[in-house]
């Protein structure tokens, strides 16, 4: 993958990773139902169109989300080395059940190429891209309920999804996921220049209207209020985090940083009894494109607890730490 090192200055927040690659054309819509390959624009209502992909057969369908600034491209295989041999997640959960991904507006995979859908007003909050996914799932229609597994900022996005549409999901996987609490103790180690270089946007699109943009403080907040009124319900959890310490530039204090990131990990995985903590030791923030067989393997867990509940009362072991 090509690298873009101003991208890696906001990898933790946006979840773009170091390298990312171009996307693939997008293929003609097509009818979408529980089964079979369908990747096109979908009409939510209000004028607007959103991508979707969709690919398996088979339930708990699971909806990937992805990290800010990142379209639904990062699951997929275009998302890997070009000589890889690993199995990207897309794909990966397609062999067991239905799988979906989108584009929220403003997103990229790479910058010369756009989320493909329609661009709204920038920043945004994640309450907006709650009420975005909810439209698209029930425009498509979708069959649920629905496993959310979700990168970076997205983890944060699937909360407070399942917060606010509780009867819609059944397991959750987070991957290195945002928590409510980060970004207010990640201000207070940075100083204001550096918070302003983490929370924008990389130089290429600084002057791009339609980028994604983050309402840090409005989503956080909207994430405390919601697990306050609508705690998480018992449900399979696995929670995913990285291995490799982050690359920060010069001068921020990089092993303070880290030291926030574990603690908030574990916080979510106690939201619900049994959740489950992998640490991914050979990824950093971007483990879907360094070790996607563990997030595979962490899907695969949870839909096969929701086909089978017996199955994540059973002892067992967790997914393989390389």
């Amino acid at each position: 993958m090509r690298l873009l090192a101003a991208l890696g200055l906001i990898v933790l927040l946006l979840g773009v990773p170091n390298s990312v690659v171009a996307q693939s054309t997008p293929e003609v819509a097509s009818p979408i139902a529980a089964s079979g390959d369908f990747a096109g624009l979908v009409d939510i209502g209000g004028g607007r169109e959103m991508y979707l992909m969709c690919r398996g057969a088979g339930g708990p369908t699971v909806i990937l989300e992805a990290g800010a600034g990142n379209d639904g491209d990062t699951w997929d295989a275009v998302a890997l080395e070009p000589d890889s041999e690993q199995t990207a997640v897309l794909p990966g959960v397609a062999s067991f059940t239905r799988v979906c991904a989108y584009d929220r507006p403003g997103t990229i995979l790479d910058p010369d190429r756009r989320s493909r859908s329609d661009p709204v007003p920038m920043p945004r909050g994640a309450t907006a891209m709650v009420a975005d996914l909810h439209a698209l799932l029930t425009a498509a229609a979708i069959p649920g309920p629905y496993v959310l597994a979700a990168h970076s900022f997205g983890g944060l996005v699937a909360r407070l999804y399942a917060a606010t549409y509780p009867d819609e999901v059944v397991g959750l996987v987070l991957i290195d996921a945002a928590h409510e609490d980060y970004h207010d103790q990640l201000r207070a180690l940075l100083t204001p220049s550096q918070w302003t270089t983490f929370t924008g946007p990389p130089p290429e699109l600084a002057d791009d209207p339609v980028f994604e943009r983050l309402d840090i403080d409005a989503s956080t907040s909207a994430m405390r209020e919601a697990a306050a009124a609508s705690p998480l319900r018992p449900l399979p959890l696995v929670v995913l985090t990285h291995g490799r310490p982050f690359d920060w530039p010069p001068g921020v204090p990089s092993a303070a940083v880290e030291a926030l990131w574990l603690p908030l990990q574990e916080d979510l995985a106690a939201l619900v009894p049994g959740g489950r903590l992998v640490v991914a030791e050979e990824s950093g923030h971007f483990i879907q494109g360094d070790q996607p067989e563990l997030v595979i393997a962490a899907i695969r867990q949870v839909v096969e607890a929701v086909r089978d509940p017996g199955t994540w009362a059973t002892p067992q072991a967790t997914p393989a730490v390389e």
